[in-house]
């Protein structure tokens, strides 16, 4: 069944973290919108390999909306962070048990939503100690999925794991 999947970034977003998993999420038919503080802005990739049209602008929707989160990595998720629109957005999904697919730097905002505490996660290794500064049991490996739940990845390498264990939670 197709799922409702909100994807939260801004610009300077890893590229690859993006482009290659939203590929895949559409490709198994499940919905996308992307989520920035702007409507119809244009948001591009850190190497400008990718531009993406906003859909929503974070005060249009409502976690309610959505059935899974996808934060894509690069400097975007440490940008929202200073949003606490973008946080308590994120926490909805994290409070609800919603799939929340984090990679590389994605998890900085789950940091900040304070949602980590006692959750097996990994990112990438310059976050481990605010990662584990959260409460978080930090893990180097190339996908961990904690609780059914949340999906985390460290670099654009393990994009494949990543990618095929944020479907199969789709697919529940």
């Amino acid at each position: 069944m197709a799922k409702k999947i909100a994807v939260v970034m801004t610009n300077e977003f890893e590229d690859s973290e993006y482009a290659k998993p939203a590929e895949a999420f559409k490709q198994a038919g499940h919905e996308l919108t992307v989520i920035e503080k702007e409507k119809g802005k244009t948001v591009t990739g850190k190497h400008g390999e990718v531009k993406v049209t906003v859909d929503a602008s974070i005060d249009e929707v409502k976690p309610e909306d959505f059935d899974a989160l996808f934060i894509p990595g690069g400097f975007s998720p440490d940008i929202l962070r200073a949003d606490d629109r973008f946080v308590d957005f994120a926490k909805a999904f994290m409070d609800a048990k919603k799939p929340v697919f984090a990679i590389c730097h994605g998890p900085q905002l789950l940091i900040t939503a304070k949602t980590l505490k006692g959750r097996k996660v990994t990112g990438y290794k310059s976050i481990r100690v605010d990662l584990e500064n959260a409460g978080a049991n930090f893990v180097d490996e190339e996908v961990v999925v904690c609780g059914n739940q949340l999906v985390t990845s460290r670099t654009p390498d393990d994009i494949p794991a990543f990618t095929r264990e944020a479907l199969k939670l789709l697919a529940d």
